[in-house]
């Protein structure tokens, strides 16, 4: 079974306040886990020190027994130097143009019949 260290939502509406939790991959969201490892707030000041607090022992013995961070919580863990900097996927939206662009070579009844009018008369 796959266990994840991923973040966990508390707080009220509005108010947002998370535990980082190591949990099973099939566990819900903010349903059991096996241990809470730190917090992570996102209401303070981005340069305050209790933003994100972590148990950095606790994070380094999950690890090291095959936890896997989730996309967000490994960059907290990057930012504290427990783990090393990893290559992500960015996805960027698609201009207007070029959406057009990849229609028009597109052999789709749509590309061929988007420049026409409609040519009827009443």
């Amino acid at each position: 079974m796959t266990v994840k260290i991923r973040l966990a939502r508390a707080g009220a509406k509005k108010r947002p306040y998370y535990h980082l939790v190591v949990a099973n991959a099939d566990a819900p969201r903010d349903g059991k886990f096996l241990e809470k490892v730190g917090n992570y707030n996102p209401m303070l000041p981005k340069d305050d020190e209790n933003r994100v607090v972590l148990a950095q022992d606790r994070i380094k013995h999950w690890i090291s027994v095959g936890a896997q961070p989730t996309e967000r919580v490994s960059k907290f863990l990057e930012k504290a130097k427990l783990v090393k900097a990893t290559i992500r996927r960015v996805i960027t939206k698609q201009s207007s143009t070029q959406k057009d662009n990849l229609g028009a070579d597109d052999n789709s009844d749509f590309a061929k019949n988007k420049d026409v009018k409609n040519t009827e008369t009443k």
